[in-house]
């Protein structure tokens, strides 16, 4: 889960804000996520633990944006478009 401590959140909601703002397609966001992940693995080390936390923790972001964000909208398109499962 993405929760650490808010004093701890501000040293990267500046560079966060920024660069969201500076994507713009799908690309873009998926290259960022990358080159993070990446970078994130050449700071530490190339060794399966490392390999396995990043795929679990974009396993996680996956799944909590998920419930966060998508289940939400879809909730909202099945009142205002009925379920197509009814």
């Amino acid at each position: 889960m993405p929760y650490i401590r808010r004093e701890d959140r501000e040293k990267f909601e500046d560079s966060i804000k920024d660069l969201s703002l500076k994507i713009e397609t799908e690309g873009e966001l998926n290259y960022v996520i990358t080159k993070l992940c990446f970078n994130w693995v050449k700071k530490k080390k190339l060794c399966y633990s490392t390999l396995n936390s990043v795929i679990g923790v974009l396993t996680c972001v996956i799944q909590e944006f998920y419930r966060r964000i998508v289940t939400p909208y879809e909730e909202e398109k099945i009142k205002k478009n009925t379920d197509v499962y009814v």
